[in-house]
C-alpha cells in the first residue's frame, strides 16, 4: 500500500548542505520507493494512500555500516592495546574458530543484528566467517529481520590456524552454494528485484590468501558478476607484508588488481589509511569505494586515513564499524569519530579542511547507500530506509531542525530512534 508520511524530514542530496522541510510530506509506493517529497500535504494523486502523522519528529535516512566483523562481536572492547597482527592471531582468530559450531553462531549472530538494529543500522557489508554454514545462517538471520546486507563468506588459506585455513576447491563450492540461494536479482510482483541480502566476495586481505585463491575469488566476482569487499593499507606492518608476498604489485591495490578483485565488479575497501599516489589513483579508475573505519584506525594504532583527500579526488567513501577493531556498532557515533579524526588531520595539514556535518551525513546516507543500489537519500526512486527521531528529552524546542539533528548525533541514543524502515517496511526487534 503506498503511503505518505509526514515529519521534520532532514536528508543530503549533495555533500556539503542538508535538506530541511519542516513539516515535510514524504509519499512511498507499495514497493517501498520514495515517490516525491513535498513542502505541503497533497490535495490529489494520493486518494488511495495511507497517511501517517509523526509530529514533531525527525525523519532521516537509516545508517550504512559498509564493513563490519559479525563474528567479532563478543570481541568488542576486548584487546585494545595490541596492534592489528598480533591484535588477529591473539585474539580474533580464536573467537572466530567457535562458528564451527552453529549454535554459538546463531547465539552472537543474533545478539549482532539486534545491536545493529538498536542504532538504525538498515544496510551493511559484513564479514562472516569460513564456514559456510554459519555464513548461510547470518543471511538468513537478515532476511528474517528484514534488513539489508550483503554478507561474505571469508577466504583464507595461508597465515592463520589451520582451523581457519580452506582450500580453493571448498572456497569455491561453499560460495558457489550461498550465490544458488542467494541470487542477485529475484522477481517481485513480475518486475525484477535485487534482494536485501546478497553474497559478496571476501578474500580476507592479502597476507592470508595465496595467489591461487585470490585468482579463484576473481574468477567468482567475475563469473557471477558479484561484489567484492576487503582490507587494504591499513597498517604499515600489513602493507610491508604484502610487498614481501605479491613482489610482482607495484602496489597493495595492485595485488588485489592483479586478480581481478579491485573495482573489475563493484568493490569496497576497508581503512586505506596509507593510500595515496598509484593506489589512489588506481582506485580512482577503477572506481573503488573506501570504507572508513575511525575508532579501529585509532584503537589498532593504525593511522588517520585521509578522507578529505579521497573526497577531493572524487573516490567514494562510505563509514564502518569494523567491530571488533572499532569497539562501537553506533554509526551515527562514526560520524562524530570522522569529523573528530578529520580536525587532528587538519592540524597536521591546514590545507585539508575538516569534514564537516552534513558532509559526514551524506557519508553514511547516501554515498555509502550507493554501494547497494539507490539507498540512503529521499530522492525520487529511492528506498525509503529511515528512522524517526524522537527527541524530545533532548529539549529540542530551543534548537533549530538541524541542531537538534546535531544534537541527537553526539548525545543521543537508540532510545530516541522511534521507528526503522528499509526498503518501505516498518522493521520490527528482531529475536534475540
Amino acid at each position: 500500500m503506498r503511503k505518505v508520511y509526514k515529519a521534520h524530514i532532514i536528508y543530503t542530496k549533495e555533500k556539503d548542505r542538508f535538506e530541511v522541510l519542516e513539516n515535510g510530506y514524504i509519499a512511498v509506493d507499495a514497493d517501498g520507493r520514495v515517490e516525491e517529497v513535498m513542502t505541503e500535504r497533497p490535495r490529489t494523486g494520493y486518494e488511495d494512500a495511507e497517511f501517517v502523522d509523526f509530529g514533531n519528529r525527525l525523519l532521516i535516512p537509516a545508517m550504512n555500516d559498509m564493513h563490519v566483523h559479525a563474528p567479532q562481536v563478543h570481541n568488542q572492547g576486548v584487546a585494545m592495546d595490541l596492534e592489528l597482527l598480533p591484535w588477529l592471531q591473539n585474539y580474533t582468530f580464536p573467537e572466530e574458530a567457535k562458528y564451527a559450531d552453529i549454535h554459538y553462531a546463531e547465539r552472537m549472530y543474533r545478539r549482532f543484528l539486534h545491536t545493529q538494529w538498536l542504532f538504525g543500522t538498515m544496510r551493511s557489508c559484513v564479514f562472516g566467517t569460513i564456514h559456510t554454514e554459519s555464513t548461510r545462517l547470518l543471511m538468513k538471520l537478515y532476511q528474517e529481520a528484514g534488513m539489508g546486507a550483503l554478507v561474505g563468506k571469508v577466504a583464507m588459506n595461508r597465515n592463520c590456524p589451520d582451523n581457519l585455513s580452506e582450500d580453493v576447491e571448498e572456497m569455491v563450492r561453499g560460495n558457489e552454494s550461498l550465490i544458488k540461494e542467494f541470487p542477485q536479482l529475484s522477481i517481485v510482483n513480475c518486475q525484477l528485484s535485487t534482494p536485501l541480502v546478497r553474497p559478496i566476495i571476501t578474500p580476507r586481505f592479502v597476507p592470508s590468501c595465496t595467489p591461487e585463491l585470490l585468482k579463484a575469488c576473481g574468477e567468482l566476482a567475475n563469473k557471477y558478476q558479484l561484489p567484492v569487499q576487503s582490507h587494504l593499507s591499513e597498517n604499515t606492518s600489513e602493507i610491508a607484508w604484502v610487498q614481501e608476498l605479491e613482489k610482482e604489485s607495484t602496489c597493495y591495490g595492485d595485488a588485489y588488481n592483479r586478480y581481478g578483485l579491485f573495482g573489475q565488479t563493484p568493490t569496497i575497501m576497508a581503512h586505506c589509511v596509507w593510500t595515496s599516489g598509484d593506489e589512489l589513483e588506481m582506485m580512482k579508475h577503477n572506481g573503488v569505494m573506501v570504507a572508513h573505519c575511525p575508532t579501529s584506525n585509532f584503537n589498532l594504532s593504525s593511522g588517520m586515513a585521509p578522507v578529505r583527500t579521497f573526497l577531493d579526488e572524487g573516490l567514494r567513501v562510505g563509514l564502518g564499524s569494523d567491530i571488533s577493531g572499532g569497539h562501537d556498532l553506533c554509526m551515527f557515533r562514526m560520524l562524530t569519530y570522522a569529523i573528530q579524526v578529520s580536525k587532528m588531520h587538519y592540524q597536521l595539514d591546514h590545507s585539508k579542511a575538516f569534514l564537516t556535518l552534513p558532509e559526514v551525513f551524506w557519508i553514511a546516507t547516501k554515498s555509502a547507500g550507493s554501494f547497494f543500489g539507490k539507498v540512503g537519500s529521499f530522492e525520487p526512486g529511492y528506498d525509503f530506509d529511515a528512522l524517526v527521531i524522537d527527541d524530545e528529552v533532548l529539549h529540542p524546542d530551543e534548537y533549530s531542525l538541524l541542531h537538534r539533528l546535531e544534537r541527537f548525533i553526539y548525545v543521543g541514543d537508540d532510545r530516541q530512534i522511534a521507528h526503522r524502515f528499509c526498503r518501505g517496511k516498518e522493521i520490527a526487534e528482531p529475536k534475540m
